[in-house]
């Protein structure tokens, strides 16, 4: 069976001006890619009817067999991606009484939670529960409904812009009678994730192995100073799809620290459990960021004890006794003192491990001997410790992303090797 294929059309002047950061399209395109679907394009437009129309019937003439759109169900004046898309699908559109009343219902709700006059809403009620003749309502969650649009064959799928409100109501989406013949379930898949591998040579290993065979696709993608290897299948192909992964394993070894979804601060975390170890930071350039990924797992309080952000220098000396001389001869950037701040950190919250990091973020104060980039990290472990030293290119933001990303993987190679 040739798969679907599917092209994203994300809309909202917001985006296009640059206040807003698209991540609805990403959402959509690992679900799709989940189930089996192809996606062929992504396009953003901003909220103008032609600018969605022409989107739309450029995305349908090129072969998608499904259409996803995301935003401009509000309403305004300019949340018209209904309207268009029922245009671009040849469809009329009237009022759903039924989808009116459960609007009116949420909405209610809220004016009463501000105190605000329900009958202030009404235009805006109706003008969300008009829908094309035909559709398939989803939700709402918020106040907008979502629809599954026939388009003759194609499929148009109408999402709204908030991202929660997305992905709440995508389970709607794949349940959908709509999409049976669309979605094929799961791919079969083998995910590989590796550190400190350089992408260069995974696509050596991967030309060595014979690259794919007929019915396996890999992609190779290197993000945050890892390399995610997957390697989709047909059912038919999966002792080709096992061969590679063999291969991919066989030749990196313990390079390879994950196979499957779960997020390196997961494996993080359930290092530490299994330990019964308890976790502190001390944070300069990454100000907060290893301690924010870890917090984002639930249950990350019975091992993350806390931390210091510990930017100015007189509070490395001062809260995490950082040595003043460790500071005036080897300066905030350097081996001396992220090992003093672990250590500091350690003693200081009575952690079992504590990590730090210190660096030079950028794009300004850096120097000849210490360049913009440059990163030390050091973890502290009863009788264990580990130090990094890099120099990572780029902007301050992926200095700052990349940095963390190695703190929690210094973590983990210290808990996995004590």
């Amino acid at each position: 069976m040739t798969a679907a294929r599917a092209a994203i059309l994300v809309t909202g002047s917001e985006i296009l001006l640059g206040r807003t950061v698209d991540t609805n399209s990403s959402f959509i395109a690992r679900e799709l890619d989940r189930h089996g679907i192809r996606v062929i394009r992504t396009v953003a437009v901003d909220d103008h009817p032609t600018s969605i129309g022409d989107g739309l019937r450029d995305l349908l003439a090129s072969g998608a067999d499904l259409v996803v759109t995301s935003g401009g169900l509000g309403p305004t004046h300019d949340d018209v991606t209904m309207a268009c898309v029922a245009e671009a699908a040849g469809l009329p559109v009237a009022l759903d009484e039924r989808v009116l009343a459960r609007i009116e219902q949420k909405v209610a709700a809220f004016a009463a939670s501000r105190g605000t006059d329900p009958a202030a809403y009404d235009r805006g009620n109706r003008k969300q529960a008009t829908v094309p003749v035909g559709a398939e309502v989803l939700g709402p969650v918020g106040t907008a409904p979502g629809a599954i649009v026939p388009a003759g064959s194609q499929r148009i799928v109408v999402l709204p812009g908030p991202p929660a409100e997305l992905a709440q109501m995508w389970p709607e989406v794949v349940a959908s009678p709509l999409l049976a013949s669309l979605l094929g379930g799961a791919q079969p898949r083998r995910v590989l994730r590796l550190y400190g591998v350089p992408e260069s040579e995974v696509g050596d290993v991967f030309a060595d192995l014979g690259g794919d065979a007929d019915g396996t696709e890999t992609t190779i993608c290197a993000s945050r100073a890892e390399i995610e290897i997957v390697i989709r299948h047909r059912p038919d192909a999966a002792a080709a799809a096992a061969h590679l992964a063999d291969g991919f394993r066989e030749r990196f070894g313990r390079s390879l620290f994950a196979e499957g979804p779960e997020r390196l601060e997961e494996i993080v975390l359930h290092a530490l459990r299994g330990r019964s170890w308890t976790l502190a930071v001390a944070e300069s350039c990454t100000a907060g960021l290893v301690a924010a990924r870890l917090a984002e797992v639930p249950g990350a309080s019975t091992v993350l004890l806390g931390g210091v952000i510990a930017y100015a220098d007189d509070v490395k000396r001062d809260v995490l006794r950082v040595p003043a001389a460790t500071l005036r001869d080897h300066g905030a950037v350097s081996a001396e003192s992220a090992r003093a701040m672990a250590e500091g950190a350690r003693r200081l919250l009575g952690s079992d491990v504590a990590v730090a990091v210190t660096g030079i973020a950028g794009p300004g104060g850096g120097s000849d001997t210490k360049p913009v980039g440059l990163v030390h990290v050091h973890v502290a472990g009863p009788g264990v410790e580990r130090a990094l030293e890099r120099r990572w290119p780029g902007t301050r933001a992926a200095v700052r992303d990349w940095s963390a990303t190695s703190a929690l993987h210094l973590v983990r190679l210290l808990v996995r090797d004590a």
